[in-house]
């Protein structure tokens, strides 16, 4: 999926705690050999491909799940969240790799391929419809967290419950390390001089993610656009944000937290607080001035500096 995966676990046997660590990373490289859009063989890709043809394919159970857990999240934020979005994304990555802006006609050529209008899921037989011609899925804002949900499962499986398991900016927690209270985790921050400093939370038994540019982006003339894409516009989001979400797994977290970047700070969190459970901390720079954005704020008022 792009990302290294790493995890952290207690036990009190060396050789217990290799052979589930094993396990979860298999479940990993099969949810790898399914949901990734980087690999031109995994079953997403394949499903890409019979795209419009008028086939109605049979996915697997976890691309199922996953895909079931993005239309939800596309239709409550009115594609703000959509994983049709990979033409646009790789229209994007070629222009970080060679420090140029898309051309116009190319992103108009892509946003036909892009809607999640365009996906048709039939429950019953488990199958998927892609409706255009030359569509390109990418679970990038969603897959990661799954995964971590997937290995930490596993691993609880093993009868190891006190566990991590990191995906880049995506974090399933298990119970907390022994004597402690919660995973300590760093929640960052921006990378400009004058932005707060990182917080760090006591978590156990969640999901947090976190989406932003600090890492991924391509600068031109001054401007700074995201590697997260507004499949709406096709267009890099350009407001120097960092979004974390915490939730009750990492699926959702990692989903909310790509839709709240997207949405930006005014419908995110309208969405969030429609959404039982889960919090929000927004960090953005907007022009020359920093904003700090949480909700609830007790979710971030035990936070460690």
């Amino acid at each position: 999926m792009g990302v290294p995966f790493r995890i952290v676990l207690y036990t009190t046997n060396e050789v217990h705690a290799k052979a589930a660590a094993d396990e979860a990373f298999a479940r990993v490289r099969q949810l790898n050999d399914r949901l990734s859009d980087y690999d031109l063989d995994s079953e997403l890709s394949r499903l890409s491909r019979a795209s419009g043809q008028g086939l109605a394919t049979r996915v697997s159970e976890d691309l199922w799940r996953v895909l079931k857990e993005a239309q939800y999240w596309a239709e409550r934020s009115g594609g703000a969240f959509d994983v049709t979005v990979g033409p646009f994304v790789n229209l994007w990555r070629r222009a970080r790799r060679i420090q140029r802006l898309p051309e116009p006609e190319k992103l108009a050529e892509a946003r036909a391929r892009v809607g999640y209008t365009n996906i048709t899921l039939d429950a019953k037989n488990r199958t998927v419809l892609l409706k255009v011609p030359e569509m390109r899925l990418d679970l990038g804002g969603i897959a990661k967290g799954y995964a971590a949900d997937e290995a930490l499962k596993t691993l609880c499986r093993d009868g190891i419950r006190r566990a991590l398991v990191a995906a880049a900016g995506d974090i399933a927690l298990g119970d907390p390390p022994p004597g402690e209270r919660g995973w300590k985790v760093e929640i960052g921050s921006l990378d400009v001089t004058n932005a707060p400093p990182a917080l760090f939370l006591r978590l156990a038994n969640r999901g947090v993610a976190t989406s932003g540019d600090v890492f991924q982006r391509l600068e031109i003339d001054g401007v700074r656009y995201s590697h997260i894409v507004d499949p709406r516009t096709g267009l890099g989001l350009t407001d120097h944000s960092l979004v974390t979400v915490l939730a009750r797994d990492c699926m959702t977290a990692d989903a909310l937290a790509t839709t709240v970047s997207v949405l930006g700070p005014e419908a995110g969190l309208r969405l969030i607080k429609n959404t039982p459970g889960p919090a929000v901390r927004i960090l953005r720079q907007p022009g020359d001035r920093i904003e700090v954005i949480e909700h609830p704020p007790s979710a971030f008022n035990a936070a460690e500096k």
